[in-house]
């Protein structure tokens, strides 16, 4: 007599399953209070969205866009940076020369 071991009928990997989330999307939410003798001392709303760019753009989010640590604007925030620099640089030169100009009138 021979056992044979047989997977389920319809068996998803991972793979699988995280392409279906991925592209349907899935929302997990949950708040979280913290009360003290009928006070509420904190709330905390969570919301997790787990979804593909794609799906997220589709559903009218893209944060990620408009958020300069992750998007190409980098480089336009530190020439920004550089020229507000060098203006503080030049307008502590003219100050430094206004006093020493008073001084040498007093």
């Amino acid at each position: 007599m021979s056992f044979e071991l047989q997977g389920a009928a319809h068996s998803d990997g991972l793979a699988d399953v995280l392409e279906r989330i991925l592209d349907k999307g899935i929302v997990i939410a949950g708040d979280i209070s913290i009360s003290l003798v009928g006070i509420e001392l904190l709330t905390i709303r969570l919301r997790l969205l787990i979804a593909t760019v794609d799906k997220a753009k589709e559903m009218g989010i893209n944060w990620w866009e408009a958020d300069p640590r992750l998007s190409a604007q980098t480089d336009t925030l530190a020439a920004d940076n550089a020229a507000l620099l060098a203006r503080i640089e030049h307008l502590e030169t003219a100050l430094a020369a206004t006093e020493r100009a008073e001084q040498e009138l007093s």
